[in-house]
C-alpha cells in the first residue's frame, strides 16, 4: 500500500530548505570601499549657485556659478567651469581658466586660460598658460617662490640685446 500524500498549493507551501538540499547563498553587497585619505575630491558649484563673500576648501573646486569676494583653495586646484563668472581675487595652487575670472590670480603651481577663458586682472604663478584666442587683460609675474631652484628672470633689455647681437651685421643694416 502506498501512502497518498495530497500537496499543498505552491502558494501555501513553506520555502523550507530540505536537510539534503544545501542552502542557496545569499547575496550581500561587499562592504562600500571607504574614500582614502589620499584620494582627492573635487567639489562642484553648480551653474545656479551664487557666492558673495570669502570661499575657502581642502578639496579640488571647480565652479560653474558666480563668485563675488575671495577664493581660497591653496593646496588644490580650481576650476573655473564654462560658466562660471568670478568676480574675486583668487588662490590655489593651480588655476585652470575656461570662464570669466575678473580679479587677480595667484597660484601656486600654474595658470591656464583656455580658448574660451577670459582674465582680466593680473596674475601670478611660477607657470602661466594662455591659449590661442583666449581673452587675457593685466599683467603676468613668473617670478618663483622664494627657495625653488631656478634661474634668476631673463630681462626685456638682455633678451633683446642678445638677439640683436646673433642678427648679422648685413641684415641689421638693411633693417636699419
Amino acid at each position: 500500500m502506498a501512502w497518498i500524500r495530497q500537496q499543498k498549493p505552491e502558494s501555501e507551501r513553506e520555502m523550507t530548505p530540505s536537510p539534503s538540499m544545501p542552502e542557496p547563498a545569499r547575496s550581500v553587497a561587499p562592504p562600500s570601499p571607504r574614500r582614502e585619505r589620499t584620494q582627492e575630491a573635487v567639489v562642484n558649484i553648480g551653474q545656479s549657485v551664487e557666492i558673495r563673500g570669502t570661499l575657502t576648501g581642502n578639496e579640488d573646486l571647480t565652479i560653474e556659478g558666480m563668485v563675488d569676494g575671495k577664493i581660497l583653495v591653496k593646496d588644490h586646484a580650481l576650476t573655473i567651469g564654462a560658466n562660471g563668472r568670478i568676480t574675486a581675487e583668487v588662490h590655489a595652487k593651480t588655476v585652470i581658466v575656461v570662464g570669466q575670472v575678473v580679479g587677480n590670480i595667484t597660484a601656486d603651481d600654474r595658470v591656464e586660460i583656455a580658448p574660451s577663458g577670459s582674465v582680466q586682472g593680473d596674475v601670478r604663478a611660477p607657470r602661466v598658460s594662455i591659449s590661442d584666442g583666449a581673452k587675457f587683460k593685466g599683467s603676468i609675474d613668473m617670478e618663483r617662490k622664494p627657495g625653488t631652484t631656478a634661474s634668476a628672470p631673463a630681462r626685456v633689455g638682455s633678451v633683446s640685446s642678445a638677439i640683436a647681437e646673433s642678427v648679422p651685421r648685413s641684415a641689421s643694416a638693411a633693417q636699419g
